[in-house]
């Protein structure tokens, strides 16, 4: 293929040749050949494809709420071409079996993938790290969905087998201890149910200090063993600074950059998530670290749960939000109003997140690199509607935001989702493949 007048992330205008699954050349004025399919741009933007470094893909054991068919066709459509999936599934990744089972599933994908693998009382790091693993992680500090909450000398212990192994260690940073229990009261009496329910509480229950703390804890431990550690999904300033300070790499998700407790009202039991949204003055601050360059990465945390599971009281009701479709449009929307540049974006979903996990080959447009590109029409802001979505739960947190959604994805030089007046259309055979095999 060869994509002609493509508007680069630097504002630069130029061809860009595919052979096979690779960028061959990036330069103006290419020459079409006989056998390519010509694309022309028209000035489009073209980046990378993004680098969902977190998502719950609920294989194996909760196909009802995503599949890996679901959730590629989701990541495709959303400008994301490899996502990474956590270990808190049934059962969850903590063996080499587990993985294995889970690798094998993950051959339905569209889009490239790695598998995190996990860490419970009972893992088996030999048979683990055997395994072409993404990383370690998330390695939950305080329970979450799965209730693969560990406590200190396990993680000490995780630690240090993973550096041991030369593998990253991913850390989701809440310290129980400092969780509000008269908030926690407040919520088991409260009797709402689903979009009336209370869900402020949830942010009140578990507290932004809970994860500043959690933060300092997991960097001392990662610093006295020499390891390098990445902190999932923070939620605070703070827990950001913590971690930039300390030198290590954090991330942060779509729904604690645009949305907050404020959200909470309309949300209900929908906004209930871990770590759960913060106030307005926090989020604001987030949005500064990822502007400025303190916060390396936005991953989506992408956790879906279906309507029904969603619709009860805040205490019994799952957490988690979809968001894998949605990350890189929203970004998008906020460079077209001026608030963030292209460049940046780039960095922050895919050049960053390949150098932070170690994958060269992609993050890129440039020749050499894999051909894992998204087309952009810049300009062509839509409403996000959770029936336009394509994850299995059919809902999202932020129906009635704007975003600005690809017209084309490629994965390794294959078009896996395209968007034209005629509609949408996916590739009709799975092509993703483990980024660590």
């Amino acid at each position: 293929m060869l994509v002609r007048n493509a508007t680069l992330a630097d504002g630069r205008v130029r061809d860009v040749r595919i052979d096979g699954e690779t960028i061959d050349a990036v330069a103006p004025g290419l020459t079409p050949e006989s056998d390519e399919r010509l694309l022309d741009a028209d000035g489009d933007l073209l980046l990378p494809g993004a680098i969902d470094v977190h998502v719950h893909f609920r294989e194996p054991g909760y196909s009802h709420k995503e599949t890996w068919t679901t959730g590629s066709r989701s990541a495709a459509a959303g400008g994301v071409t490899t996502v990474v999936d956590q270990p808190n599934t049934d059962p969850a990744t903590v063996t080499g079996d587990a993985f294995d089972g889970k690798a094998h599933l993950a051959g339905e994908s569209l889009v490239n993938w790695g598998i995190n693998g996990g860490v419970t009382p009972d893992w088996d790091p030999d048979s683990l790290f055997s395994r072409p693993l993404f990383a370690l992680g998330e390695v939950f500090l305080a329970d979450s969905t799965g209730d693969m909450g560990i406590d200190a000398d396990l993680f000490g212990e995780a630690v240090e087998r993973a550096t041991d192994a030369g593998v990253t260690v991913t850390v989701h940073a809440e310290d129980a201890d400092l969780f509000d229990e008269e908030a926690l009261a407040e919520a088991e009496a409260d009797a709402g149910v689903g979009r009336d329910a209370n869900a402020d509480l949830w942010s009140a229950y578990r507290t932004p200090e809970a994860e500043a703390a959690a933060v300092e804890r997991a960097v001392g431990v990662a610093e006295n063993a020499g390891a390098r550690i990445h902190v999932a999904h923070t939620s605070t300033p703070e827990g950001a600074d913590i971690a930039s300070d300390a030198g290590m790499t954090c991330e942060v998700t779509p729904h604690h950059l645009f949305l907050s407790r404020d959200d909470l009202a309309d949300l209900g039991t929908y906004g209930r998530m871990n770590p759960p949204l913060r106030d307005e003055t926090r989020r604001e601050a987030l949005w500064e670290r990822v502007v400025d360059g303190t916060v390396e990465m936005v991953a989506t945390d992408h956790a879906p749960h279906t309507r029904d599971e969603k619709e009860t009281t805040l205490l019994d009701a799952p957490s988690g939000v979809p968001g894998v479709e949605t990350m890189l449009p929203l970004l998008l929307e906020r460079a077209r109003r001026g608030e963030i540049d292209y460049e940046r974006i780039r960095d922050l979903t895919a050049t960053n997140p390949a150098e932070v996990f170690d994958l060269p080959a992609t993050g890129r447009v440039e020749a050499g690199a894999d051909a894992d590109l998204v087309l952009v029409d810049p300009e062509s802001s839509r409403e996000i509607r959770g029936e336009n979505l394509h994850s299995n739960c059919g809902w999202t947190p932020f129906e009635g935001k704007q975003g600005v959604f690809p017209r084309l994805t490629m994965v390794g030089g294959q078009v896996v989702y395209e968007r034209d007046g005629d509609g949408e259309r996916f590739a009709d055979e799975a092509v993703g493949e483990n980024v660590r095999a």
